[in-house]
């Protein structure tokens, strides 16, 4: 067979890297216009509460945008190396190449990228997914991968990972991904219940509530390390191994339980330590709650009402 533009002629396109993953991109989008939403009414609000509202409000949106984004990465452990390596099955040719590692809850991305992305008459620059999530087939996709003629380098590390490779973590990540996804849509649920604790305001089960979704990010975290149980084989490409470590998401996902057992520790403490302190940081004033009794008194008050028919009584009996 001959080569046509550097690809076999039944494969006419090239295989392009993948950019970013749409449903991340959908969160952070929805999260922004809500962020953006409120910049625009922040105006609105009068001396330090305007401080307060900004930095509960914001600080909120952070979190549950984490809770959500999370769960749509690839890096909760990820790994690379370079390494000069067979590009093709069937091929003397060899290539100076990246090798990237990322695994998701739901899935693992593989990267190879060359140096120079330019070589042997190809652009290598790929970026496959492959899902082992409860509707996905992994061993399929690893096999529709086989038949597309994907670079050996990238078939070799998704070989690790399938249900029947000696290395036997398919089903460990599997499990594991699926579990610490359900921990996280728990937080998630947890997370909006605590705003609207916050709003009624119910401060103190507010708090009760935050310290509940630092808890379930935590425990989503517990249930994606039971993986480091099964011993991960060796991935050796050409001279060099790749060795994997967590990622981005995973310690992003620790600073936001943190951040929740510190939160909701700290409104549950001035609760009952200081709770005016709470209340002004929520701006639940006592002076505002009089100011707004008072004027509610200005519309119930009857005595003025009858005294200003007071003076009408006379003239009625005189006219008699």
């Amino acid at each position: 067979m001959t080569l046509f533009d550097g690809v076999y002629p039944f494969y006419p396109q090239q295989r392009k890297a993948a950019g970013f993953n749409i449903n991340t991109i959908i969160v952070i989008v929805v999260f922004l216009t809500l962020a953006c939403s409120f910049l625009l009414i922040i105006p609105g609000i009068r001396g330090r509460a305007r401080l307060y509202w900004t930095f509960r409000v914001l600080l909120s949106l952070f979190v549950g945008v984490v809770i959500v984004v999370v769960q749509f990465t690839g890096d909760w452990e990820t790994g690379w190396v370079q390494a000069n390596t067979f590009y093709k099955s069937f091929s003397s040719a060899v290539v100076n190449a990246d090798i990237g590692l990322h695994i998701g809850l739901e899935g693992v991305n593989i990267t190879l990228k060359g140096n120079p992305v330019n070589q042997i008459n190809e652009t290598i620059n790929y970026n496959e997914y492959f899902s082992w999530s409860f509707d996905a087939n992994y061993d399929r996709s690893y096999s529709e991968g086989l038949q597309k003629g994907l670079p050996s380098p990238i078939l070799y590390v998704a070989e690790k990972f399938t249900s029947q490779s000696p290395c036997a973590v398919h089903r460990q990540y599997r499990i594991s991904g699926h579990y610490a996804s359900a921990m996280l849509w728990v937080a998630f649920c947890t997370w909006i219940i605590s705003n609207i604790l916050f709003s009624m305001p119910a401060l103190v089960y507010g708090g009760y509530m935050l310290l509940v979704t630092g808890a379930f990010a935590i425990f989503s975290l517990l249930s994606f390390s039971t993986v480091r149980n099964s011993p991960m084989c060796q991935i050796q490409i050409g001279t060099s191994t790749l060795h994997v470590a967590y990622g981005a998401s995973f310690w992003l996902t620790l600073v936001i339980g943190l951040l929740c057992f510190v939160a909701g520790i700290t409104v549950v403490a001035l609760h009952h330590l200081n709770l005016d302190l709470l209340k002004t940081f929520f701006d639940l004033r006592e002076d505002k709650a009089e100011e707004y009794q008072e004027m509610a008194e200005v519309f119930v008050n009857y005595h003025c009402v009858n005294k200003g028919l007071a003076p009408l009584q006379p003239s009625k009996t005189n006219s008699a």
